[in-house]
């Protein structure tokens, strides 16, 4: 395996990269396979529209966002979840300050430091 994340990753430990406009990323966990991602947004933030390679869910922790897959929008809030097939357009505006668990298929090697 090219890429491996420790065996346990805490919270509250875990490098936090702030990512500018009000949104924090978290690496939680990843192989080459599979990564988890936590990104915490202030309210009004912005996750540009944009696309990539990966299959994605984002499932919302916290919070309520309006989501963008392709040309649909919907709200969604807590415990709700968004799949984004590869190389589809897909962006987020948090309506209410929360987070986004966001689950990546391959691992997202841009996210990760050289």
């Amino acid at each position: 395996m090219k890429f491996e994340s420790e065996r346990f990753v805490l919270g509250d430990v875990a490098e936090k990269e702030d990512v500018g406009g009000g949104v924090v990323r978290q690496i939680m966990g990843h192989n080459d396979d599979l990564m988890l991602v936590r990104v915490r947004f202030a309210e009004g933030a912005i996750g540009y529209t944009h696309a990539h390679p990966h299959s994605q869910v984002a499932y919302v922790e916290s919070g309520v966002f309006d989501f963008t897959v392709g040309e649909e929008t919907k709200t969604l809030k807590t415990g709700d979840c968004a799949y984004v097939p590869p190389d589809v357009e897909h962006g987020a505006v948090c309506k209410e300050s929360g987070v986004l668990l966001d689950i990546f298929s391959p691992v997202r090697e841009d996210f990760l430091k050289d």
